[in-house]
């Protein structure tokens, strides 16, 4: 006896890093999804561009950007200061960070992606945190609704990954519940081929295997859903793109040969493409400001260019001024990790490596330009 198929199934899937120029000059599941644009991607890193996808906001508005902030009045890291006293060649690391980073998490009840990476133990109670709850559950977002808790307020089914688990076990869960077809929207989340990208560049040959492992994983979940729905729509999004790195700039030893003391003159946050400053006073500034202005594999982002990236912050939570590094340059070493690596992402939204893509099976509702615009596509897709 055969099952009565359902209606319509949409399925968004969300591939980490899948840029516009990643994809340039491959085949991507080219038959199956002929729609294919670029989307403007927004200033930052995942934890500020996924949760534009999810809620349709800007950093500002949600209020996610880069994960750490100055802010020794709420930040809850003050005991691990004490680990500044064990030796930096034990804590420093990579397993040793990732083993503490779980601790912390547990420690203090964290349910979004939290970890350490390579802030030093010694100002880290300087620090807070921004994203202590699992963006992809509804009430995750510093500010605002994702797109998970408008699913629920309006009734409708859905199927989300947990990020927690590996691509394959993810897969499996949705092909069960496209199987039970009760489900009218589902958002799939794969991440792997970001890390890969870091580690080996977009124009390796690991990529073109990596991309083919999910064009036959998605081939079987369109065939799939085709036999449990009447009408199966799909569409593949990423946040950024990946630009490949030719040159590293040591800017955190720079800064310190100036022989400002930091914690009393300054406090700075070094992300891979970014450095961050928050000033004591007034000589602090100005000797920084024109270090960086002579630094010419970046620039200072002005307040206005922020406010048009939609990252000026109330009371410049993520920092008081910008340096931005140009497309291809990261700092080494930073607070994300000590040595260079292949490629990065996190660059101004005009660079060509930063455009994101949007591949479907049919015109894309909602004329989507950006990442933010995925949220209203989600929308309309899930009938809300």
């Amino acid at each position: 006896m055969s099952v009565a198929k359902q209606r319509r199934i949409s399925i968004v899937v969300f591939i980490d890093a899948m840029g516009w120029e990643v994809l340039k000059g491959r085949s991507f599941l080219a038959r199956e999804l002929p729609y294919r644009r670029k989307l403007r991607s927004v200033l930052g890193y995942s934890s500020a561009c996924v949760p534009s996808i999810l809620t349709g906001l800007m950093p500002r508005e949600h209020g996610h950007w880069s994960f750490f902030y100055y802010s020794p009045e709420t930040s809850p890291f003050k005991p691990l200061r004490a680990l500044n006293l064990l030796p930096g060649g034990l804590v420093n690391r990579g397993r040793v960070r990732n083993l503490l980073s779980r601790a912390v998490k547990k420690a203090y009840g964290f349910t979004g992606y939290f970890q350490l990476y390579n802030v030093p133990f010694r100002y880290i109670h300087l620090f807070d945190y921004c994203e202590k709850r699992d963006i992809f559950k509804p009430g995750g977002m510093n500010r605002g609704k994702n797109i998970f808790e408008c699913l629920e307020q309006a009734g409708v089914r859905y199927h989300v990954s947990d990020w927690h688990l590996g691509e394959e076990e993810n897969f499996s869960r949705l092909h069960r519940d496209i199987e039970r077809g009760e489900v009218t929207f589902a958002f799939l989340y794969l991440a792997q081929l970001d890390a890969l990208l870091h580690r080996v560049g977009k124009e390796s040959d690991k990529v073109d295997q990596k991309l083919a492992e999910y064009e036959q994983a998605l081939r079987k979940v369109l065939a799939h859903a085709a036999r449990h729905y009447e009408d199966v729509r799909m569409f593949i999004c990423s946040d950024h793109g990946m630009a490949t790195v030719h040159t590293h700039v040591d800017l955190i030893g720079k800064v310190e040969a100036l022989g400002l003391e930091y914690g009393r003159d300054y406090v700075a946050a070094y992300d891979s493409t970014m450095g961050r400053f928050w000033f004591h006073n007034e000589h602090a500034r100005e000797r920084i400001r024109a270090l960086l202005a002579d630094i010419p594999e970046g620039r200072i982002l002005s307040d206005q260019e922020l406010h048009a990236l939609g990252c000026d912050f109330d009371h410049h939570q993520f920092g008081e001024l910008i340096f931005l590094m140009d497309a291809g340059v990261i700092i080494v070493p930073s607070h994300m990790g000590e040595k260079p690596i292949t490629g990065m992402h996190g660059y101004h939204p005009d660079a060509p490596d930063s455009d994101a893509s949007l591949l479907s099976n049919v015109e894309p509702p909602c004329d989507p330009k950006a990442i933010p615009d995925m949220f209203r596509l989600m929308r309309h897709e899930a009938g809300i």
